[in-house]
C-alpha cells in the first residue's frame, strides 16, 4: 500500500473536518474485515498501518496454551517457543500472515467501508455544529418545496418547515432569503434533520435580542411573548433600573426598531407592553391600545374582570377576540372584560368612579 492512501486520508480529514483517527480505525476495521472475507479465515487478526512508510501488515493472534482446542485462536507452547523462547502459556503470539496481492483486494474491499465512515463522521460534525443552535434564529436560503414542507438551506443542512410552522399570511419562494427559528435538531439513521420554525413565539424572542442592544446586553428583560403568528404578537419587558424606559427601547427611535422586525415578519402587528409584578398594571398593560378604568382581581382563580369605557369595549376585546386572548396568553391571567355601563348594572364600579375615568378620558 503506497503512502498515496495515507496522502488521501489526511486531505479527507482537513475538508470534511473529522478526526484522522476515525478515518484510520474505519480503514483498519475494513482491511480486517477483507481479510476474513477473501481468504475464509475466523483467524484473528490486527492490522498494522506504517504511516511513514505507507505498508501495512496483516498479523494473527493467538494465546499460548498447553493442549489446542482451536486452531484459528490458539498456538502450542512449543510452537511459541520455536518463534520466541520466551513465550509462556497465556501470551499472545502475532505472526504476519499478509498475502501477497493483498494490498488489491484490501483497497476494493476499504473503500465502502471508509466512504461509509466518512459519511457518517460527517454526519457526526453537523450535528454536533447545528444542536446548538436549537432555540436560536438563522438565515437561510428556500431550495425547494412539496406539499408537506418548505426546505431551507442552512448552509450543511437542509432545515424543514413543516406547514404547522409556516406564517399563514407568507409566501415562500424558491430562492428567498429568510430568517427561521430552529426548533429542533436530531440525529437520526438517515443523518441530522432540523425543524425550523416561522410562527413559533420563539423567533420574535430572538429578533428583539438581535435588534435591541439594551436586550442583549441584559438591561431590558423579555418577559412573555404571545403570538399569533402573520397577524398580531404582544410582548412585555422589564428593565430593573428605574431609569430606564424599556418600551422606548424596545420600539426606537421613531419605532424604527420595532418596524425593522415587523418588516421580517412581513407586516405583523406587534405591541409591545411594560410587565409589571402587579396584575393590576400589567393587565392593563396587556390590554393596550385599549384604556382601561379598572381591573377587578381574583387572586385565587388566577382571574380579572377588566372595565374598559363603553367606547373602547371592541378595541379591547379586539377583531375576533384577538386583543384579549393574546393579554391572556401573555400575562397567564384569565381575563374577562365589561364595559362601564354593563360593569354599573352588576355593581362592579360606582358612579362615582365611572364620573372620575370619564372626565380623565375627556380631557385626555
Amino acid at each position: 500500500m503506497s503512502t498515496q492512501l495515507f496522502d488521501a486520508i489526511d486531505h479527507l480529514a482537513k475538508e470534511k473536518g473529522i478526526d484522522k483517527d476515525i478515518l484510520l480505525e474505519a480503514l483498519e476495521a475494513a482491511l480486517i474485515s477483507a481479510y476474513k472475507k477473501n481468504f475464509k479465515s475466523a483467524t484473528n487478526v490486527r492490522v498494522e498501518l506504517n504511516e511513514e512508510t505507507g505498508k501495512m501488515g496483516v498479523f494473527s493472534r493467538k494465546t499460548v496454551v498447553e493442549e489446542v482446542d482451536d486452531n484459528q485462536e490458539e498456538i502450542t507452547v512449543d510452537e511459541a517457543k520455536e518463534i520466541n523462547p520466551n513465550y509462556e502459556v497465556d501470551d499472545v503470539v502475532e505472526v504476519e500472515v499478509t498475502p501477497k496481492d493483498f494490498g488489491r483486494i484490501a483497497a476494493q474491499a476499504a473503500k465502502q467501508v471508509v466512504t461509509q465512515r466518512v459519511r457518517e463522521a460527517e454526519r457526526g460534525v453537523i450535528f454536533s455544529e447545528y444542536s446548538d443552535r436549537e432555540e436560536d434564529v438563522m438565515t437561510g436560503i428556500i431550495q425547494r418545496k412539496d406539499s408537506r414542507f418548505v426546505y431551507v438551506n442552512l448552509g450543511k443542512i437542509e432545515a424543514k418547515l413543516a406547514e404547522a410552522e409556516q406564517m399563514p399570511t407568507e409566501e415562500y419562494y424558491i430562492h428567498d432569503r429568510i430568517k427561521v427559528f430552529v426548533t429542533k435538531v436530531e440525529n437520526t439513521s438517515k443523518g441530522p434533520q432540523i425543524y425550523i420554525s416561522r410562527s413559533h413565539p420563539g423567533l420574535l424572542k430572538r429578533l428583539f435580542e438581535m435588534e435591541v442592544p439594551e436586550i442583549y446586553d441584559g438591561i431590558v428583560e423579555i418577559k412573555s411573548v404571545a403570538r399569533e403568528a402573520g397577524d398580531r404578537s404582544k410582548i412585555s419587558v422589564h428593565a430593573p433600573d428605574p431609569e430606564i424606559d424599556p418600551v422606548g427601547s424596545c420600539v426606537g427611535q421613531k419605532g424604527q426598531r420595532v418596524q425593522t422586525i415587523v418588516n421580517e415578519l412581513k407586516g405583523e402587528k406587534i405591541d409591545v407592553v411594560e410587565w409589571s409584578e402587579d396584575p393590576t398594571v400589567y393587565v392593563s398593560n396587556a390590554l393596550s391600545p385599549s384604556k382601561v378604568v379598572e381591573v377587578l382581581v381574583d387572586e385565587e382563580e388566577k382571574a380579572t374582570t377588566v372595565i374598559v369605557p363603553d367606547y373602547q369595549l371592541s378595541l379591547a376585546i379586539g377583531k375576533r377576540g384577538q386583543n384579549a386572548r393574546l393579554a391572556a396568553k401573555l400575562t397567564g391571567w384569565k381575563i374577562d372584560i365589561k364595559s362601564e355601563s354593563e360593569a354599573r348594572e352588576e355593581g362592579l364600579l360606582n358612579e362615582e368612579e365611572a364620573y372620575s375615568n370619564n372626565e380623565e378620558d375627556i380631557f385626555e
